[in-house]
């Protein structure tokens, strides 16, 4: 011990205190000690836990679950990134709790590569739904060890880590959500209904949970530790912002209860009358909600209704192939083709309006395809034909707008939905369709199945403006309509003598 204080103490006389022996003694050391670190940094995130997050450097217990490696080429492209994000969105719209959690990171732009897709609505999104995700917080382990406080609630490595991401998600997307005014805030919020209302009874039931004040904050249950933090204490506040993400209240609750049952599935139903027995007051919301629901459309035609500022396109990623689909696609042949041409005339992919499919120049479909993040194949697919009328009547077209309403009215292309075809009558009619005015009337009139509005006086009206407008048919339809007013009320009083 002496020699070597000595030895320190005279690293001034290197020739007499250090020799050459010593030297070698210390580089085999450091050597091995730095395969001994490189060793531990391969092998630590193969034990369990990597280094996202609070890993391996973190603190203890508070380390990410692992991630699997993304497919990746054998030499990197121009687009890899691109590539990376459109594999990450397909599997977060599928319901991928860690891809979810990817992608709010990615869009948070803190690595450096990432910086061109900062965007904190889009990185809210994602770290929303993964937190909405029961594969977040559903237990995998069905027994488990006592923790160091004594509880003996059943665990497992991957619960653990699956808690730790969930507790960090809640911090990020508080600090981001605090950061936006409120139209930001309303954005994140309106993504979030349209993804879960693309997958159908589950994220109808999703919804309906994160409103019912019986729950947690994102649907999970109201005893889940990280839903607890976030509401905190009186002495000890949690996370404001993602509370009043979505207030509680129990028409919407209703309201997305109700629309999960109109899918067909039957835990939906349960849930519904479970809903409805909860409290006098809920089950006096039947009729009203009923109304709304028959009106009621997701925020978007399509996600996203227009490109993120990363200029990152997104792929047809909500796009649920089913029967049903399948069905309406097969439709799309009465379509005739100048509806699509015209479409693809107001984007500005083509000059003029060919009447056929043959005539259109395949780098202008690669156009359409690339505002679409679709595969640049040249030829236009059935999807891809009804996503551009889709594109122009989002962007404004009345045309586009009237041809999508015909389209959900008649299952053409896409699945019939009379609230949809309403919602592009109206849009239509707003710009001074003739034909939309018509139409108009003619669901007031008829009251299809979906649309609640059915007062036979704006009937007229609308009627009188459409004749006015010149569209000839009109005329004729308002007799019809006033014909069967009448009819109706001759058979109500019949009733009402019966009685």
């Amino acid at each position: 011990m002496y020699e070597a204080d000595s030895a320190v103490a005279g690293v001034g006389n290197v020739s007499e205190s250090v020799t050459p022996s010593r030297f070698a003694v210390f580089g085999a050391k450091a050597r091995t000690l730095l395969i001994g670190l490189a060793v531990v940094a391969v092998v630590g995130p193969l034990l369990g836990c990597d280094t996202a997050p609070g890993g391996l450097w973190g603190k203890k217990d508070g380390a990410a679950c692992p991630r699997p490696q993304l497919a990746t080429v054998a030499s990197p492209q121009f687009n890899a990134q691109q590539q990376e994000i459109r594999i990450l969105r397909r599997g977060a719209f599928r319901g991928d709790f860690f891809a979810q959690l990817e992608l709010g990171r990615r869009y948070e732009g803190q690595r450096a590569i990432d910086r061109n897709l900062d965007d904190p609505v889009e990185s809210a999104v994602w770290y929303t739904m993964a937190l909405t995700n029961p594969d977040g917080y559903a237990q995998v382990a069905s027994s488990g060890r006592r923790g160091g406080n004594g509880d003996p609630t059943a665990t497992s490595r991957f619960d653990h880590c699956r808690a730790v991401e969930r507790s960090n998600a809640y911090g990020t997307l508080d600090r981001l959500l605090s950061r936006m005014d409120s139209t930001e805030q309303d954005a994140v919020r309106s993504r979030v209904v349209y993804v879960l209302s693309s997958q159908g009874a589950e994220g109808f039931r999703t919804l309906a949970r994160i409103h019912d004040d019986g729950f947690g904050i994102f649907g999970e249950p109201g005893d889940n530790r990280q839903a607890m933090d976030a509401r905190g204490r009186p002495y000890k506040p949690g996370t404001p912002s993602v509370i009043n993400l979505f207030p509680r209240n129990d028409v919407d609750a209703y309201l997305y209860n109700y629309l999960a049952v109109q899918t067909g599935d039957v835990g939906a139903y349960v849930m519904l009358k479970d809903f409805e027995r909860s409290s006098p007051q809920r089950g006096g919301f039947g009729s009203f909600v009923e109304a709304k629901a028959k009106r009621w459309v997701p925020p978007f035609e399509f996600y996203p209704p227009d490109s993120p500022s990363s200029g990152v396109p997104h792929v047809d990623e909500s796009n649920w192939r089913d029967e049903a689909t399948d069905v309406a696609l097969d439709q799309l042949r009465e379509l005739p083709f100048v509806h699509i041409a015209e479409a693809l005339n107001y984007l500005n992919v083509i000059q003029g309006k060919p009447t056929k499919e043959d005539e259109i120049y395949p780098g202008d479909v690669q156009t359409l395809q690339a505002m679409l993040g679709r595969e640049p194949t040249g030829r236009l697919s059935g999807i891809e034909k009804v996503r551009a009328i889709q594109y122009a009547a989002v962007n404004g077209s009345p045309k586009a707008q009237l041809v999508l309403a015909v389209m959900y009215s008649e299952g053409v292309g896409v699945r019939r939905d009379y609230a949809r075809a309403f919602h592009w009558y109206s849009e239509a009619e707003k710009q001074g369709s003739a034909e939309a005015k018509y139409a108009m009337s003619t669901f007031f009139s008829l009251g299809m199945d979906g649309v609640a509005d059915q007062d036979k006086a704006q009937a007229v009206v609308y009627q009188i403006d459409g004749a006015l407008a010149g569209f000839k048919p009109s005329v004729g339809r308002l007799q019809q309509v006033l014909a069967q007013v009448s009819r109706e009320n001759r058979q109500q009083n019949r009733r009402g003598d019966y009685r």
